[in-house]
């Protein structure tokens, strides 16, 4: 949540668009009859204007259609909250005063310079506590917000956050809608800069892995404060970006000894102070070693610190890599302390909790993860968050660190507990509610069974907004899961996973995501030696390819599409005709009709030859698709009115809006423009009614030619518009197309009036 503020980039737009046109501020109140301390409350946002005030400022500027529009945009009024995304200040953050005294020089050089500062050390150092103490300490100086985010730089279990997913969190913060965020990173990049270039914000860039993660994360606004956390030090940053270094090692024995009694008391250290002293000693002045310790020790306030002293020193083996130089320092046993003062149950929850594949635990991952009810998973988080071996992100997910996480794989291995039944769990978890919740975002179901392991979570899913808001909160847990659980035994679970994920995607269009989910889907179906699988995801991968567009994906789609047929002769005939049918559906997206309609006859042949009618009038209305496409139209015709009375009596409404988007595009060629207009707007009404929304944007781009040939050039115009800004919100290449129609209708309407 945020405070709500309102925000426009009009005013410097318009001030820049003046002069560029080398005009002054009486000079374009002159040309455009607004007067002059209108313009200047305009371009200082004192003041929004009137639609037809600024169409009189706009012509008296001559703006080009793109420019023209930016600042149309921009004049919209909308509220947008202040994003407060940092997490909580540590209500025992101690000393570090060097540190804070160059951060306070840094902070001083806001105003007037970009001001990053990166924070380098090691592990548990206490890097991100000082950032987000640092930010909460001048975040009143940045009035439009907080941004933070972990990359993840170095994390056991993935890889780090690509920066367009960071950038995409971001945008989202910033109020861009998600249909308004651009597919590539550098688009992101731009449009991030776009957004926060008039913003006064404090970003926190936590667990960078190198400069290249970064630097698309920059804003350029000289009036943001941009603070990266980092185990490397970041010096490209500062060679190229001007960043500031702050260096952060260990706490001085002081610091540590005040650490440690701002959790266990003051009056505690004091009463044993060689004790106090011997314990920080034995936690390398570490401050997430001294936490974890304070932690414990909070927990049993009546044990005498020499007794947790004695055990610390008798703890072995060592976790070397939370060494801090001195041999004597031994965070695994501090971790190790820390694990056994846990109920026998949490220790058990604790350790499934390392099979985790992603950066953040939900409450009910954790719950199937472990093989425990809902409640009993809570409390157990509880428990682990009050002695510091988990955090809360901002969002309110779990935390586990990487060298926490490390430690929990160790005693998994060393128990010998059921790693792999874990990971099925959270594997069924996931497609399980996926598929759940896809009542709600598409038509179609995924046809794939439904039947997960006893120990998996069903979330309360009974709307879309509970389908979209799980979707979301899972959305990085599954494409970790999809990426790092490789067992043999989980084959079938992956390639289920990503089949049933797709029609998320889709409705997102998160096509980036869905094929390389379904590229890894595909791995697992060939190990499977599944046909069915095989195919199924060949046909999954390939539309996705085409959506995506680009010469690349073309190229893959080719060879994904040959491989889904080397694969047919291996199904049974009913599932030949589904595949010839998704080559077909493939090959129309690449607008190679020829080959399409070889394909849809094969399917058709195959359904008659079954005796399957649903079957036949799906393959009559595809084949009548693509002979209309290559010139056929009567025949065309000819099996539409054939296919449409037996889809219409089966229910088989994707199909039949197909056949009468068919009728529609086959009789407008034979010149029977009303026909056709109105066969159109049956197949629309249809996809309306079932939110088949690509069918629809293609059958709105049909009616507008339509439309068009008939003369009704505005009801051309508004329909074409309607599909551009559908496409827009599907993310899909074919957007430029519609959109470049409706540049060519202005273009005309120019000439003529010339």
């Amino acid at each position: 949540m945020g405070v709500g503020v309102e925000r426009s980039t009009l005013g410097p737009l318009l001030r820049e668009a003046r002069q560029r046109s080398l005009l002054t501020l009486e000079g374009l109140a002159e040309a455009s009859g607004v007067s002059v301390r209108a313009i200047s409350d305009m371009e200082r946002g004192k003041r929004m204007p009137r639609q037809s005030t600024l169409n009189e400022l706009l012509d008296a500027l001559e703006l080009g259609e793109d420019e023209r529009r930016r600042v149309v945009q921009a004049s919209a009024r909308r509220t947008v909250r202040a994003p407060q995304q940092l997490p909580p200040d540590l209500a025992v953050f101690r000393g570090r005063e060097r540190a804070l005294a160059s951060a306070r020089a840094f902070s001083s050089l806001v105003a007037g310079q970009v001001v990053v500062c990166v924070i380098g050390g090691m592990a548990g150092v206490g890097k991100t506590a000082l950032a987000v103490h640092w930010a909460h300490q001048v975040a009143d100086r940045f009035p439009d917000g907080q941004l933070y985010v972990n990359l993840r730089g170095f994390e056991d279990s993935g890889e780090p956050l690509d920066p367009g997913e960071a950038l995409g969190g971001f945008l989202t913060a910033l109020g861009v809608p998600s249909s308004d965020i651009p597919r590539h990173t550098d688009q992101r990049g731009a449009l991030f800069r776009e957004h926060t270039a008039f913003r006064r914000l404090v970003v926190v860039l936590d667990n960078a892995r190198d400069a290249e993660q970064v630097r698309p994360l920059l804003p350029a606004s000289v009036g943001c404060l941009t603070l990266v956390t980092s185990r490397n030090q970041l010096s490209g940053l500062a060679a190229t970006e001007g960043a500031s270094l702050i260096g952060l090692d260990t706490w001085t024995p002081a610091e540590a000894l005040a650490g440690l009694a701002a959790r266990v008391g003051e009056q505690r250290c004091a009463a044993e102070p060689e004790a106090a002293a011997e314990l920080v000693e034995l936690c390398g002045h570490l401050p997430l070693a001294v936490a974890i310790v304070g932690a414990q020790l909070t927990t049993t306030p009546g044990m005498p610190l020499r007794v947790g002293l004695r055990e610390l020193r008798a703890s072995r083996p060592r976790l070397d890599a939370l060494a801090a130089g001195d041999r004597r320092v031994d965070v695994r046993a501090v971790f190790s302390w820390s694990y056994r003062a846990l109920t026998p149950e949490t220790q058990r929850f604790f350790r499934y909790l390392s099979a985790h594949p992603g950066p953040a635990l939900s409450a009910e991952a954790t719950a199937c993860l472990a093989d425990v009810a809902m409640a009993t998973a809570r409390r157990h988080l509880r428990e682990l968050t009050s002695t510091s071996l988990l955090s809360r992100d901002a969002d309110g997910r779990y935390v586990l660190h990487d060298l926490v996480r490390a430690y929990a794989t160790e005693l998994t291995e060393r128990e010998g507990d059921d790693r792999v039944g874990a990971e099925m769990r959270l594997l069924d978890y996931l497609r399980h509610n996926a598929h759940a919740g896809n009542r709600f975002v598409w038509d179609y179901p995924s046809g794939l069974p439904d039947v997960p392991v006893p120990g998996v979570v069903s979330v309360a899913i009974d709307n879309r907004d509970d389908a979209l808001e799980w979707y979301r909160q899972e959305e990085a847990t599954a494409a970790a899961a999809l990426r790092s659980l490789e067992g043999p035994q989980l084959l079938r679970r992956r390639v289920d996973l990503a089949l049933e994920w797709t029609r998320y995607n889709r409705m997102a269009g998160r096509w980036a995501e869905e094929i390389a989910g379904q590229r890894l889907a595909l791995d697992a179906a060939l190990a499977l030696d599944d046909p069915e699988s095989i195919t199924s995801v060949c046909y999954e991968l390939a539309r996705a390819l085409t959506l995506a567009g680009g010469p690349g994906p073309t190229d893959e789609a080719d060879e994904v599409v040959d491989l889904m047929l080397a694969h047919l002769h291996r199904l049974p005939p009913e599932r030949q005709a589904g595949i010839e049918e998704s080559a077909c559906i493939v090959r129309d997206r690449q607008g190679r009709p020829a080959e399409a309609l070889q394909h849809a006859r094969n399917s058709l042949a195959i359904a008659r030859a079954l005796g399957q009618p649903a079957e036949v009038a799906r393959g009559l209305s595809a084949t009548a698709w693509f002979l209309a496409q290559l010139g056929e139209h009567e025949e065309a015709v000819a099996m539409c009115e054939e296919a449409v009375p037996i889809l219409r009596d089966l229910g088989d409404r994707g199909p039949e809006a197909g056949a009468w988007d068919t009728l529609g595009y086959a009789r407008q060629r034979l010149g029977d423009l009303d026909t056709a207009i109105a066969n159109y707007r049956t197949s629309l009404e249809i996809c309306e009614e079932i939110q088949l929304d690509f069918n629809r944007g293609d059958v709105l781009d049909h009616l507008a030619s339509a439309l068009l040939e008939r003369g009704d050039v505005e009801q051309a115009r508004a329909t074409w518009t309607e599909a551009a800004e559908l496409f827009t919100s599907l993310r899909v290449t074919r957007v430029a197309d519609i959109r470049a129609k409706i540049d060519s209708l202005q273009s005309s309407e120019v000439l003529t009036a010339d």
